[in-house]
């Protein structure tokens, strides 16, 4: 159970706090009123403090009574831009969230849907608290990494030599790319590739199609498109006046999703949520990014060789569940995903052999599923396997 309060004297704040769906926020302005409210009533009660950040001696003063008397508290701090050092002072003082302090009102009410969701997990409750699950890597394994990686990269050092000459002669830039990917935990590192794309590549994504990602299902277009309407001036203004910039709106028939610039219908936007979440995984066919050197380092392989350093520093394994870039683990977070990220992360996996197999036809679910089953079932022979089918299937004809 989680109340919402409001420490602070700013108008707007209070307007755009009263329209929090399903929520009664309680206003306060001075601190002994906020801990008297935050005082539990039942078992297990806990609450959210947003609070408007004033003069930093008297911020320190509230937010250190607050958390002496009420330890059932989750301190959002509502400011505008701070420099590292006064963010650190807060923080050590017991914030333990910042927002902009002109957040609107869905960015608030999706905080406290955030802050809800993991309820059990934020408070710091005398009662037994649910233990975060971390994979930790066998030794078996990580002692085969270390032998495989080390002796691969003084076997292979002519191609790397080779292929960083040839990435130079064709285009600028550099010879590595390095790209941030979530691997095992959800742990972020830098992946490490040879570069095989221009050096504007990740720009000239948001350009191409939708229709060129492998992963996309083939739908029917009018179905699932997405109903929207621009806000004219007027309304604009109304919305802005009663401080909902982009909140909820009933209408006759269906709640309807208002925001700066458009109007949807809140089943096609949850219609969209999920197409977005079930089509996670990006991939170009054809892509027109890639240079020439790069379609032949990467139909060979060739172009993940670097990722051998990134095994022998530990970041992943030799097999494993891929590490995905940012914009893709962030869609995969539900609890049906999270299992593959609770498994070794590795240069080559099931979904990868498996996918050749199948001539680099297979959807994002099959996928996803391969990667879960691997969590599950790997051991020692399962990677050999892995690494044998491999070895003798990494010419390929699609790119996977």
């Amino acid at each position: 159970m989680i109340g919402v309060v409001y420490l602070g004297n700013n108008p707007k704040t209070q307007e755009r706090l009263k329209y929090i769906p399903g929520q009664l926020v309680r206003m306060t302005n001075a601190y002994k009123d906020a801990a008297q409210v935050c005082t539990p009533h039942v078992s297990n009660e806990h609450f959210i403090v947003f609070f408007d950040r004033n003069v930093r001696s008297e911020d320190i003063t509230a937010i250190t009574y607050l958390r002496k008397k009420c330890r059932n508290v989750y301190i959002i701090l509502l400011t505008d831009d701070m420099s590292k050092e006064e963010r650190d002072i807060y923080m050590k003082c017991g914030v333990n969230d910042t927002i902009n302090k002109d957040a609107s009102v869905t960015a608030l009410n999706k905080k406290i849907q955030f802050i809800s969701d993991r309820e059990n997990i934020l408070f710091d409750d005398e009662a037994p608290r649910y233990k975060i699950l971390k994979f930790k890597i066998p030794v078996w394994k990580r002692l085969f990494d270390i032998f495989f990686s080390g002796l691969a990269i003084i076997i292979l050092s002519p191609i790397f030599i080779l292929t960083a000459i040839a990435i130079k002669l064709e285009s600028k830039g550099p010879v590595l790319f390095k790209s941030k990917r979530v691997g095992t935990n959800y742990t972020i590192f830098d992946f490490l590739k040879f570069r095989s794309m221009y050096i504007d590549a990740e720009d000239r994504l948001k350009d191409l199609s939708k229709t060129s990602n492998q992963y996309v299902e083939k739908e029917d277009e009018d179905e699932h498109k997405t109903i929207t309407a621009p806000l004219g001036d007027e309304a604009e203004q109304d919305m802005l006046n009663m401080g909902m910039e982009s909140e909820m709106m009933i209408s006759d028939e269906e709640i309807m999703l208002i925001g700066d610039d458009f109007v949807v219908a809140e089943s096609d936007f949850n219609k969209q949520k999920e197409e977005d979440i079930n089509n996670a995984f990006v991939k170009i066919e054809n892509d027109p990014r890639i240079t020439k050197v790069g379609k032949f380092i990467r139909k060979y392989s060739i172009d993940e060789l670097p990722q051998l350093f990134n095994i022998l520093k530990g970041d992943m394994s030799i097999v494993g569940n891929r590490p995905l870039p940012l914009y893709e683990a962030e869609k995969l977070t539900a609890d049906s995903s999270i299992d593959r990220f609770m498994a070794p992360a590795g240069l080559t996996g099931l979904w990868q052999v498996e996918e050749r197999g199948k001539g680099g036809n297979m959807s994002a679910e099959e996928r996803k599923q391969l990667d879960i089953t691997y969590g599950q079932t790997y051991n020692f022979m399962l990677d050999m396997k892995i690494i044998f089918r491999t070895l003798f299937t990494f010419v390929q004809k699609e790119n996977v």
